[in-house]
């Protein structure tokens, strides 16, 4: 078996990730971590997947580019060689944020995990407009983070989060790991 990083980019559609993941499932290919995400109006598919060594990469770009959802797609495949590392990646907190958009929502809470040297594992935002508007004074931002934090510092970046959060008028919920 070898293993592949597989990323498709393509114009969002019913059906689009039922059309990945069956093609592939007919070449025997079985996936490891996958992630999906709406990028306004595409669609993004990302996964590690473990493939028969008789299947080479062109063969399987050529036939996901042939499938109809993926027509406009941009499809890149390549060898996925993950480095031994030292860095346990389980996340032990999880951050909900929302509330109006404004510039530097982002920035100013990534920021406060790295004074903590917290390790963002993973993050969702997304912009939801109010009555079909388009300018970010009538937007609503969503922030979903999952993050490892060391025991030790824990308390002091999650007060931090929700400090933060508070000056940023933005509704924040907390959920350490432990407790799912």
């Amino acid at each position: 078996m070898q293993r592949l990083r597989l990323n498709i980019v393509c114009p969002d559609k019913p059906g689009l990730i039922a059309a990945i993941t069956g093609a592939l499932f007919e070449l025997d290919v079985n996936f490891s971590d996958t992630h999906f995400a709406l990028l306004e109006t595409h669609g993004e598919f990302s996964a590690i997947c473990e493939a028969p060594d008789s299947l080479d990469a062109q063969n399987m770009h050529d036939l996901l580019v042939a499938l109809a959802p993926l027509a406009n797609a941009k499809i890149d495949i390549m060898p996925f060689r993950a480095a031994k590392t030292a860095v346990d990646s389980n996340i032990t907190h999880w951050f909900y944020l929302e509330g109006a958009d404004q510039p530097g929502l982002v920035a100013r809470l990534t920021e406060v995990f790295g004074d903590y040297e917290a390790n963002i594992l993973q993050m969702d935002t997304r912009r939801l407009h109010a009555n079909g508007g388009e300018h970010s004074q009538d937007a609503l931002y969503w922030i979903e983070v999952g993050v490892q934090i060391d025991a030790a510092r824990s308390d002091a970046c999650v007060a931090t989060v929700e400090n933060t959060a508070a000056l940023l008028n933005m509704q924040i919920s907390v959920f350490a790991e432990d407790v799912f």
